[in-house]
C-alpha cells in the first residue's frame, strides 16, 4: 500500500548526526546479534558476505534508512553517484556479480570510490521512501520501476529539479538490466560517472572504449 511520507520524516534537523553515523553506531552495538544471520564472511578486501538466505552482499554497500531522497542527497554531498542494485534469493547471476565482478579489485575500487550502492530485494517487504515522497514496500517499488529480473542496477543523477520529483523508471539516467560481464560492468559505471548518458547511448560509449583500447594496442581485459 502506498502512503504519503509524513512531514516529520521529510524535515530533518541539520544539527543531528548523519544517518550513516547513526547506522554505524547501531550496527556496532548489535554486531553480536547479527552474527547469527551471517553464514560466511570471507577474509579479504574483495570478498562478499553470504547471508543466511543464501544471498550475497558487500560490507561497503550503503547502510540506509531506505529514504531515497536522503540517500541521493548524501551521495551528492560526497561527490558520489547513487545507484540501486536489485537482487533476489536463488539468483545465479546475482551470485556471479558478487563472486566474479565485485571480486576484481579494479572494479570494486572504482565503484567504492564513486558510488553509493543500495541493495534491495524485488520481493522484499521493507518500507522504502521513493524520490517523490511516497512510501511502499521493496516489492511495490520494484514494480513501480519496472524491475522485471535480477540483477538490475538503476543509476540516478546527482539531483532532480526541486519542483518535479520523479518516480519509478523516470528517475533513472541509466539502467543495467541483467548480468554484464566484468569489462562491460565496469564500463557502465564509468559511463554514468562521466555523465556519458548526456551525450550517447551506452552501446556507443562502449564501442568507443573498445576502439580506443585496440588503437592503443590493448585488448579487452579478460577477467
Amino acid at each position: 500500500m502506498i502512503t504519503t511520507l509524513s512531514e516529520r520524516t521529510m524535515k530533518r534537523n541539520q544539527q543531528r548526526p548523519s544517518r550513516r553515523e547513526v547506522l554505524a553506531a547501531i550496527i556496532a552495538g548489535v554486531a553480536g546479534a547479527m552474527g547469527a544471520q551471517i553464514v560466511h564472511a570471507a577474509v579479504g578486501r574483495y570478498q562478499p558476505v553470504q547471508l543466511e538466505n543464501g544471498q550475497y552482499t558487500q560490507s561497503w554497500f550503503l547502510n540506509s534508512f531506505l529514504e531515497l531522497p536522503d540517500d541521493l542527497e548524501e551521495a551528492k554531498s560526497r561527490g558520489r553517484r547513487f545507484a540501486i542494485l536489485w537482487e533476489q534469493d536463488g539468483c545465479p547471476y546475482c551470485r556471479e556479480t558478487h563472486l566474479t565482478n565485485l571480486a576484481i579489485p579494479k572494479i570494486s575500487d572504482f565503484i567504492r570510490s564513486n558510488f553509493d550502492i543500495l541493495q534491495l530485494d524485488i520481493w522484499g517487504g521493507r518500507d522504502v521512501v521513493d524520490f517523490d515522497g511516497k512510501v511502499m514496500t521493496e516489492k511495490a517499488l520494484a514494480k513501480r520501476g519496472q524491475i522485471r529480473f535480477t540483477p538490475t542496477i538503476q543509476f540516478f543523477p546527482y539531483a532532480f529539479p526541486d519542483n518535479e520529483p520523479p518516480a519509478g523508471q523516470r528517475a533513472e539516467v541509466a539502467r543495467m538490466a541483467g548480468y554484464f560481464r566484468p569489462f562491460h560492468f565496469l564500463t557502465m559505471f564509468e559511463y554514468v560517472r562521466a555523465n556519458g548518458y548526456q551525450y550517447a547511448p551506452f552501446h556507443e560509449y562502449l564501442g568507443d572504449k573498445i576502439v580506443e583500447l585496440k588503437a592503443a594496442g590493448r585488448g579487452i581485459p579478460q577477467w
